[in-house]
C-alpha cells in the first residue's frame, strides 16, 4: 500500500474543502496514518510469536490466539483508512468532471483565432476552486455522510470484536485443542493499550470534524437559500411598485383623454 499516493489524490480534494476540511485531512494524515506508518506496525509487529501460552500441547497456542484477536489490529486500521478516505474521492471525481465539462465549452465556444484566450481560460479553470453548492454540495455531503459511517461501524467494530479499547495482560483459554483452562499472555500490553487508545481518540476527533463540517455546510446552505428568497422577494416587490406606478399613470392618462373627449363634445 502507497500512503503517498492516497495523499496526492486527497490533496485535490483539499483545494476544494473548507476550513474544517483541511483540518480533519490533516489530523488523518499527521495523527493517523503517520503514526500507524512509522511506530503502530513496529509496536506490534509479530504478534503471534509473543503470544505465549503455558502449555506445550500443538495447536493451542494458535487457536487461542485467533479466538482472542481474530483480526490484527494494524490490518483493521489500515482497512479503517482506507474506507474513510475513499468517500472524499467521490468530491475529486465529481470536481475533475466539472471542469471537464467546462473545458469543452470553452474549447467550443472559442474560435480558433482566439488560441490565447482559450489558453488563458484554460489555465485559470485549472487553478480555479469550485464553490461548494448546487451538485457538488450534494456530493460533498455524502461523502461526509459516508465517513461518519465508516468511523463509526469500524469504531463500534474495535469495540465488539477486542471487547474494548484496553489490551489484557492475561486471557484464560478453553478451547480445543487445548487439554484444560490454558493461561496466555500478551506482551507490551500497556504499550498496546496507549497506541489502541491514541487511534480510537484520533478517530473520535476525526468523527467531531466531520460532524462540525456537516452542520457548517448545512447552515451555510440555509443562508443561503433564505438570502436568495430574500432577493427574491425584494425584486418582486420592486416589480409590483413598478407596475402599480405604470397602473396610475395609465388611468391619469385614461382621465386626462376623457376630460378632453368630454371638452370636444361640448364645443360640438
Amino acid at each position: 500500500m502507497s500512503w503517498a499516493a492516497l495523499y496526492s489524490q486527497l490533496g485535490g480534494v483539499n483545494k476544494h474543502s473548507t476550513s474544517l476540511g483541511k483540518i480533519w485531512l490533516s489530523v488523518l494524515f499527521i495523527f493517523r496514518i503517520t503514526i500507524l506508518v512509522v511506530a503502530a506496525e513496529k509496536v506490534w509487529g509479530d504478534e503471534q510469536s509473543d503470544f505465549t501460552c503455558n502449555t506445550q500441547q500443538p495447536g493451542c497456542k494458535n487457536v487461542c490466539y485467533d479466538h482472542y484477536f481474530p483480526v490484527s489490529h494494524i490490518r483493521l486500521w489500515c482497512l479503517q483508512l482506507i474506507f474513510v478516505s475513499t468517500p472524499a474521492l467521490l468530491v475529486a471525481m465529481h470536481v475533475v468532471y466539472s471542469k471537464r465539462v467546462d473545458k469543452r465549452t470553452i474549447i467550443e465556444n472559442t474560435s480558433s483565432s482566439d488560441d490565447k484566450l482559450k489558453l488563458e481560460d484554460l489555465k485559470k479553470l485549472k487553478n480555479k476552486r469550485l464553490p461548494i453548492s448546487g451538485t457538488l454540495w450534494w456530493t460533498y455531503i455524502c461523502s461526509i455522510f459516508f465517513r461518519l459511517i465508516f468511523e463509526a461501524g469500524f469504531m463500534y467494530a474495535f469495540y465488539y470484536v477486542y471487547d474494548g479499547f484496553q489490551m489484557p495482560r492475561l486471557v484464560k483459554c478453553e478451547q480445543w485443542p487445548c487439554p484444560n483452562k490454558v493461561d496466555c499472555f500478551i506482551s507490551r500490553p500497556t504499550e498496546k493499550t496507549i497506541f489502541t487508545i491514541f487511534m480510537v481518540a484520533s478517530s473520535a476527533i476525526c468523527m467531531v470534524l466531520n460532524v462540525a463540517e456537516l452542520a457548517y455546510l448545512i447552515i451555510k446552505a440555509m443562508l443561503r437559500y433564505s438570502k436568495k428568497r430574500s432577493k427574491h422577494g425584494q425584486s418582486y416587490h420592486v416589480s409590483e411598485h413598478v407596475t402599480l406606478e405604470k397602473a396610475l399613470l395609465q388611468n391619469k392618462k385614461n382621465e386626462s383623454l376623457c376630460d378632453a373627449d368630454s371638452s370636444c363634445n361640448k364645443n360640438v
